[in-house]
C-alpha cells in the first residue's frame, strides 16, 4: 500500500528534528521547565505569616478553665500563623504599619465574661467583637490570616458547647480530596503544549521558508495541504509525547488525582496540538525570519495565560473581556481536561470543547493551506 504524500512531509520533519539537538532539548525539556516553575511557584501553602496577638482579656470570674483567647489561640497552626505579643493596640498597630507585622489580632477585656454569661443564661453569647487589623497589601496573606482565625474561633466554640443557630454542611460534589495542583496541572499541560507546539512549528516554519525548502517542497508533486497535514501530523505526535511527560511529571512528582479517562484526556490535548501547529503555520506567513517570528509570539501566548482560565477563573475576568476567553484555544482544552481529570466525565459533557478544538483546527488548518497557496502564487 502507497504511503500518503503527507506522511513523507511528516517523516522528513523528525529527520530534520532528530539532527536538531537543540530543537529535542526544547521539546522535552522546556515542558518539564514550565511544569516545574508553576507548580512549584503555586503549590506552596501560605506559612510563617507573623502576627501580633494584643490579649486584654480579664478572663471570668470564679472560672478555672483557660480564658477564651488562650482556647482560641490554641486552635490557631503554628505553621501558618507565627505568634509574637504586644502590650496594647497602638503598638501592635504600629508594628502592622511598620511591615514587622502582616496582621494584629485584639482581644477584648470582656471576651471571656461574655461568652460564659450567654451561655449561663441559655441565650446566644453578647456580641463582643475581636478586631483583625490586616495588611491588605498581599492578598493572599490577608485572606490566610482571615481564615486561620474565623477557623480557630468556629473550632473554640465548638469545644466550648456553644451551639451555633445555623450550620452549613458542605458536601463535594466532585473533587472531594482536590488538591490546588489537581486543579492546576490540566491547565499548566494545555498551556505548555499550546505554547511549546506553536513557537516550535512557527520558527520550524519560517525556518523552512528562509532556508527555501519550503519552496523547494512546493515544486514537486506535493499538494499545499500535503505539507500542512505532515506538520499537523509531525507535532501532533510531539504535543501528545508533551501531554504525557507532563502528566507523568504530575502523577509522580506533584500527586495529581486523575478521576477520569487519561485517554480522553490525551485526545484534548492532541486536538490542541493540532490547532497549535496549524496556528504557528498561519502566524509564519507573517514572518520573512525568525526575528520577527519571535515578536508574533507575545499576542499569542498572553492572550491564553491570562485569559484561558488556568491560573483563575473565566468567572473572575471583567465581563467585558470574557467573550474573548472563548476565542483562545486553551480555553477548551483547559475547561475539557480538568472535566475529565477531576470531575470523570466522558465525551458525552465534554463535546462542545472537542467540537470547538475540532473546528478551530479545521479553521487554522484551511487558513494555513490557504495561505501556503498565496505565497505560492
Amino acid at each position: 500500500m502507497k504511503m500518503p504524500r503527507f506522511l513523507t512531509v511528516t517523516k522528513r520533519v523528525f529527520m530534520d528534528l532528530k539532527n536538531d539537538k537543540r530543537s529535542l532539548a526544547l521539546i522535552v525539556i522546556a515542558p518539564i521547565f514550565v511544569m516545574f516553575v508553576f507548580g512549584l511557584a503555586f503549590s506552596g501553602e501560605v506559612k510563617n505569616i507573623k502576627v501580633v496577638v494584643v490579649d486584654l482579656d480579664e478572663g471570668a470570674a470564679g472560672v478555672s478553665s483557660a480564658p477564651l483567647p488562650e482556647k482560641i489561640i490554641s486552635n490557631l497552626d503554628e505553621e501558618v500563623l507565627e505568634l509574637e505579643y504586644a502590650d496594647g493596640r497602638e503598638a501592635a498597630l504600629e508594628m502592622v504599619e511598620n511591615g514587622e507585622a502582616y496582621a494584629a489580632v485584639i482581644f477584648p477585656p470582656d471576651l471571656t465574661s461574655s461568652a460564659l454569661s450567654g451561655m449561663a443564661d441559655g441565650s446566644p453569647a453578647s456580641p463582643v467583637s475581636i478586631e483583625l487589623l490586616l495588611d491588605r497589601s498581599n492578598i493572599n496573606v490577608a485572606n490566610a490570616v482571615t481564615k486561620e482565625f474565623n477557623d480557630a474561633l468556629l473550632a473554640t466554640v465548638e469545644e466550648a458547647g456553644m451551639g451555633m443557630p445555623v450550620k452549613v454542611d458542605a458536601t463535594a460534589v466532585f473533587g472531594e480530596n482536590a488538591k490546588f495542583m489537581d486543579f492546576f496541572v490540566p491547565g499548566i499541560m494545555a498551556f505548555a503544549v499550546y505554547m511549546i507546539t506553536t513557537l516550535l512549528t512557527l520558527v520550524t516554519f519560517v525556518g523552512e521558508r528562509t532556508s527555501g525548502t519550503l519552496q523547494r517542497m512546493l515544486a514537486t508533486t506535493l499538494k499545499e495541504r500535503d505539507i500542512v497535514l505532515g506538520y499537523a501530523a509531525a507535532f501532533s505526535l510531539i504535543g501528545i509525547g508533551q501531554a504525557i511527560l507532563l502528566l507523568l511529571v504530575g502523577i509522580l512528582v506533584f500527586d495529581v488525582t486523575v478521576v477520569g479517562n487519561v485517554l480522553l484526556a490525551f485526545l484534548v490535548i492532541a486536538l490542541l496540538a493540532i490547532v497549535s501547529q496549524a496556528l504557528g503555520i498561519l502566524l509564519s506567513s507573517t514572518a520573512r525570519r525568525e526575528a520577527q517570528a519571535i515578536q508574533v509570539l507575545p499576542f499569542v501566548i498572553l492572550p491564553a495565560f491570562l485569559l484561558a482560565g488556568i491560573f483563575w477563573p473565566i468567572e473572575a475576568i471583567p465581563a467585558w473581556l470574557r467573550p474573548l476567553s472563548y476565542l483562545v484555544p486553551p480555553t477548551y482544552a483547559v475547561d475539557a481536561s480538568r472535566a475529565v481529570m477531576l470531575k470523570g466525565w466522558g465525551m458525552g459533557k465534554i463535546w462542545i470543547d472537542i467540537v470547538a478544538l475540532v473546528a478551530m483546527a479545521a479553521f487554522f488548518l484551511f487558513l494555513a493551506v490557504l495561505s501556503l497557496r498565496t505565497r505560492k502564487d
